[in-house]
């Protein structure tokens, strides 16, 4: 399967596409530092790949540019056939965002998702503090559907940290825990198909 759109290509992540994310950026936020890739070695890699692939519930695909340089990942994990649905994840090279890839990079897949494969709803989980995120997934016409906690993935992050005291009503600070708030989000078919046709 390869899925091509204006800027971007899409196809099923391999082992080279893991080596080639040991070249990406770091993202300035510490509250971002999750999605920093951290793999160095190759046994690493191997193993974050075999992680990402063995189940077959998830199924991940590598986004590269036109220039066919690897600018980001998706996946859709937790695949329930009988329910028809699944839950996103997309991940981009923190040096390639704020450009619009990861817009037209689900702009892309939604077509073979909801129209190939058939699928009711597609699900996803992110971050209260990351509004960049919940931009893009609303203008797609993703809906808030729960909120709730999360352990938050950095537990040793400095508490002074500006951005944390910044976005600091998105969290909850219960001794030595943190937690951070999360919205589930979904977009259903119908709505795909609606604003598809309008």
């Amino acid at each position: 399967m390869e899925l091509e759109g204006k800027n971007l290509k899409l196809a099923p992540l391999t082992i080279e596409d893991a080596y080639d994310m040991r070249s990406w950026g770091q993202h300035k936020s510490k509250l971002l530092a999750d999605y920093n890739f951290p793999y160095i070695n190759d046994t690493e890699v191997k193993t974050w790949f075999r992680f990402k692939t063995f189940n077959w519930r998830n199924s991940y695909f590598s986004v590269r540019d036109k220039d066919g340089r690897l600018v980001g990942y998706m996946g859709i994990k937790n695949k329930r056939p009988f329910k028809r649905t699944a839950f996103l994840g997309i991940v981009f090279d923190p040096d390639n965002i704020n450009k619009g890839l990861g817009t037209e990079a689900l702009e892309t897949f939604l077509p073979y998702y909801f129209e190939k494969l058939r699928m009711k709803a597609l699900l996803l989980e992110v971050a209260e503090f990351n509004e960049r995120a919940i931009h893009v997934y609303e203008k797609l016409g993703f809906k808030k559907t729960a909120y709730y906690l999360d352990p938050f993935p950095d537990q040793g992050i400095d508490r002074s940290d500006p951005e944390l005291i910044r976005w600091e009503s998105c969290f909850v600070f219960d001794g030595e825990k943190i937690y951070n708030y999360i919205y589930e989000m979904k977009l259903t078919k119908d709505v795909y198909l609606s604003r598809k046709r309008s």
